[in-house]
């Protein structure tokens, strides 16, 4: 099978997965669109793999890596721009439809990292080592962006038990700690 019936294969496929997983990280759908598009554009551009489930990894890596890299450019291009404008935050009500809105919402008010660590320990149901590897951070920096989250997202959603990342076990190589 030639990788461009693959890629039309995981379009079809797994295309929604992928644009539920970089809307959790935007909180944008436009915007989560676009960065799953980057992401194939870059996965395909650069490799041919033949195993789907593969592919769909690399691609999931890759929105990630994308995110936090659009994140830093953006931060030092507000540095340097003399005006910067804020936009201002619009509630509204009627659009609101329950719990999977308010976690939207309230995933918007944490840092790149601190967003992406959620996304990955609660959507992707990683452990916090897996977690660092991902991000290329320690499991101790996990999980103090983990309570960071949790700091943060209590005062909108309530109590967070599972945020809680002194709950998590940490996995060394020695066996369970």
């Amino acid at each position: 099978m030639s990788w461009e019936a693959d890629l039309d294969r995981l379009v079809t496929d797994r295309g929604p997965a992928l644009v539920a997983y970089a809307y959790l990280l935007v909180g944008d759908m436009a915007s989560a669109e676009d960065l799953v598009q980057d992401a194939l554009v870059r996965t395909y551009s650069r490799r041919r793999p033949e195993e789907i489930t593969w592919v769909e990894a690399y691609v999931r890596r890759t929105i990630l890596h994308t995110f936090l890299d659009g994140y830093r450019a953006k931060t030092r291009f507000a540095a340097v721009t003399p005006l910067v404008a804020t936009p201002e935050a619009v509630d509204d009500e009627a659009s609101v439809a329950g719990d999977r809105a308010d976690v939207a919402r309230a995933l918007t008010t944490l840092s790149p990292r601190e967003r992406a660590c959620v996304v990955l320990r609660f959507y992707d149901d990683l452990t916090l080592p897996e977690i660092g590897l991902r991000l290329d951070i320690s499991a101790g920096a996990v999980k103090r962006y983990l309570s960071d989250a949790r700091h943060k997202l209590e005062p909108l959603l309530g109590p967070q038990p599972g945020l809680a990342a002194e709950d998590v076990a940490t996995i060394t190589k020695g066996g369970a700690r």
